[in-house]
């Protein structure tokens, strides 16, 4: 059964049963953010280091950047994002994803915010 787990940068992360690792921008994000007009998704095959810039976003409101949580290498990107890049204001944990990967150490992982250790961490910003 997949897990989710977010960072303090307003990332899901969804740890897929064969180890693969799903990712995208959470719905707190999205709103911050307001509509999506571009998104640059990364390289599949290419390795990214742990917090190097993986995808960038632009909005009405300004740009952003997608960061690896851990190094790994990029498997598939959601190409429709490309072309629709509002799936990801329309739904942001679901049909709005970025880019697969697989973690070089997936232990990394496990220091991430669950959903309500996420929740108390948004409730802190008040």
């Amino acid at each position: 059964m997949s897990k989710t787990v977010f960072t303090q940068d307003h990332e899901w992360l969804r740890i897929e049963d064969d180890g693969s690792v799903v990712a995208g921008i959470t719905d707190y994000a999205q709103d911050q953010l307001g509509d999506l007009v571009y998104v640059q998704l990364p390289e599949v095959n290419k390795e990214y280091a742990k917090g190097e810039e993986a995808a960038v976003i632009e909005s009405v409101k300004t740009a952003g950047e997608i960061l690896m949580p851990t190094a790994g290498v990029v498997t598939e990107i959601n190409g429709a994002l490309a072309d629709e890049p509002g799936k990801v204001n329309e739904d942001p944990m679901a049909a709005g994803w970025f880019f697969k990967f697989k973690a070089n150490n997936p232990g990394d992982l496990d220091g991430l915010l669950d959903e309500a250790g996420y929740k108390a961490y948004l409730a802190t910003l008040g």
